[in-house]
């Protein structure tokens, strides 16, 4: 949709490779550039567990402070500029002939400079990647929970500490698998479960059927409340849209030459997953919202309890697809780690070196997770100030400064609509984060 090429002063011949042998031997080491032997199906799934995570089943609780026409339209409008800036992300991969931005930060820094494209992207890339880390650790954690009380309902009572320690296991072992490629197996049951248990939800609460003295007036009573609820739905629903953050990541494994660029697989994969984003997020907010009304909480499987065994099975579906979701946004995190080790501070790429700092990493996330088991309230105060911007309105920023579309043209009007919605939720929705966060600070328990 762009009028005019990128500027092609990064210009390198297709098949000439200007890295020394020490910086290609770091290159084929490190995370996001090891591996570029993917298929277009990879992408697909890889994009599902991204984009499905647990944030669906807050859907229904965010369309209760939205109410009907705008919970609809928000849902829809996010749909549709999330794919929009994902399209250009997937195009801008290789825009420039013989070079690929294999990471968010390089597309930034082309766009924006070396420094101040660093300065851009990367804190709101680590908030996200590192935030979303530590929200599926205390998910993964509260679905273990949640599964052990349903199974067994005479046991004694577990500390939700403990089963985030469970959860962390896991994470102890999958964390040392190299690259995106070698977690594509862990991905596609991801993927999978993202599915089920979005089935479960909605299915189960349609045969539910709708509850006597259902309310769909706003949970809220005063104006205020009502104002500062939707604002932190909003950050809600971005948080919902987060895949962005590691598009490029996950192209960058997939195969690419002069004749078939990367983007075409690529955009077949996000096509899919895009549908099955789509085949999760509608139904489960619109029939959690519809059968419960504004009684509906912000767990809706915590909402249905009944029937117990199913209930537990989606509990447990969710503890797998967050295994996979937690992998695929710590990949990139632990791309930077090693780049930053390995070419600035000169540390010998080793398997070690590895072990440890991916070890840190997830104790880190697993320590921050266990003090604040609380941390999804802080979903819509990041919601806003790093999930919006990475997805709404950063791309089109980077599409209008390298492309310069002409002014009033289609391509150049999209873009600033969607930089508008996008800044307009950068600014709201950590106000109502905010306020969610004081109110409910009183009932806070550390280490609970």
């Amino acid at each position: 949709m762009g009028t005019q090429g990128p500027a092609n002063s990064d210009y390198i011949p297709n098949n000439a490779d200007t890295r020394t042998a020490k910086e290609k031997a770091i290159d084929d080491w490190l995370p996001i550039t090891s591996s570029r032997n993917a298929k277009w199906w990879y992408s697909a799934f890889h994009n599902v567990t991204a984009m499905v995570g647990a944030g669906v089943l807050g859907l229904p609780y965010a369309m209760a402070e939205l109410g009907w026409g705008p919970g609809v339209a928000v849902l829809v409008i996010s749909w549709v500029v999330t794919l929009y800036t994902l399209w250009q992300m997937v195009e801008m991969h290789e825009m420039v002939p013989g070079r690929r931005f294999d990471r968010y930060h390089e597309l930034g820094q082309y766009a924006f400079g070396e420094k101040l494209g660093l300065y851009i992207v990367v804190p709101q890339q680590l908030v996200v990647e590192v935030g979303v880390n530590i929200v599926y650790m205390v998910t993964g954690g509260k679905s273990l929970h949640k599964f052990h009380e349903l199974v067994c309902k005479d046991c004694k009572n577990i500390k939700l500490t403990y089963f985030i320690a469970i959860f962390a296991s896991a994470h102890f072992v999958l964390s040392h698998l190299p690259n995106f490629n070698s977690i594509s197996g862990v991905s596609l049951a991801a993927a999978v479960m993202s599915l089920s248990y979005s089935t479960i939800a909605w299915g189960a609460s349609a045969k539910k059927g709708v509850q006597p003295n259902v309310d769909y007036s706003y949970k809220a009573t005063t104006t205020i409340g009502k104002v500062f609820n939707f604002f932190s739905a909003l950050g809600d629903v971005a948080f919902a849209y987060a895949g962005h953050n590691v598009v490029l990541e996950i192209q960058a494994t997939i195969p690419s030459t002069p004749e078939k660029p990367s983007k075409g697989p690529m955009w077949k994969g996000v096509i899919v997953a895009y549908i099955v984003v789509a085949l999760c997020y509608f139904p489960v907010a619109l029939i959690g919202y519809y059968i419960f009304g504004n009684e509906v909480d912000d767990n809706i499987l915590i909402t249905l309890e009944k029937p117990t065994w199913l209930i537990a099975m989606a509990n447990l579906f969710v503890v797998v697809h967050v295994i996979g979701s937690y992998q695929i946004y710590a990949m990139p995190v632990f791309d930077m780690i090693e780049t930053v080790l390995v070419k600035k501070m000169n540390f010998k790429p080793t398997w070690s070196l590895r072990f440890i700092t991916r070890n840190i990493y997830v104790a880190f996330t697993m320590f921050i997770g266990m003090t604040f088991p609380f941390f999804g309230g802080l979903l819509s105060f990041f919601g806003g100030f790093a999930f919006a911007p990475t997805t709404y309105f950063l791309p089109c920023i980077m599409w209008l400064s390298i492309y310069k579309p002409r002014k009033f043209s289609a391509s150049w009007c999209a873009n600033w609509v969607c930089i508008i919605l996008g800044v307009i939720l950068m600014i709201v929705s950590p106000i109502g984060g905010l306020r969610t966060i004081i109110i409910q600070a009183k009932t806070y328990k550390f280490y609970s």
